[in-house]
C-alpha cells in the first residue's frame, strides 16, 4: 500500500477550516474536478465535470479532533483511504494535512496530486485571496 501525504498552513481559526473541509457535502467548494456532491448517510456520491460518479464510504467524521476520513469504493481499487486533518496551531492559524493511503500505489498518487491542489484552494478561499 502507497501513502502520500499534503500539508497547508491556513491563517485562519481551524474552527473555520473545519467548517469547509469536514463537511462531506462541500467538496465541490475546493477539491478541483469536483462539481456536485450527493451525501446520504454514510454514503457521498462525488460527480466530476466529466460527469464520472464516484461512490464514496464517509468512515470517521470526528468533529473533537477534526477528522474526516473517507473510502473510495470502486472495483480499480483494492484498499483505499483518504483522511483530512485540520490541527490548531494558535488561535488565529491551522495546519489542514490530506492524506492518502492505496492499493494500487498508483491511486494514492492521484488521489493525493488533486488532493494537494484542493488544499491550496482551500487555502485561497478560507483566506479570502
Amino acid at each position: 500500500m502507497a501513502t502520500v501525504r499534503h500539508h497547508v498552513i491556513i491563517d485562519v481559526p481551524a474552527a473555520a477550516a473545519w467548517a469547509l473541509l469536514g463537511s462531506a457535502a462541500r467538496l465541490a467548494e475546493w477539491f478541483p474536478g469536483v462539481v456536485a456532491c450527493d451525501v446520504e448517510g454514510t454514503t457521498r456520491t462525488v460527480t466530476l465535470a466529466t460527469g464520472l460518479t464516484l461512490p464514496e464510504e464517509i468512515v470517521t467524521v470526528d468533529e473533537l479532533q477534526r477528522r474526516f476520513q473517507y473510502a473510495l469504493k470502486l472495483p480499480v481499487i483494492t484498499q483505499h483511504l483518504s483522511t483530512i486533518d485540520v490541527l490548531e496551531l494558535d488561535h488565529d492559524r491551522c495546519c489542514c494535512v490530506y492524506g492518502v493511503d492505496a492499493l494500487p500505489a498508483v491511486m494514492a498518487l492521484v488521489v493525493a496530486g488533486a488532493a494537494a491542489e484542493g488544499l491550496d484552494r482551500a487555502k485561497a478561499l478560507l483566506e479570502g485571496a
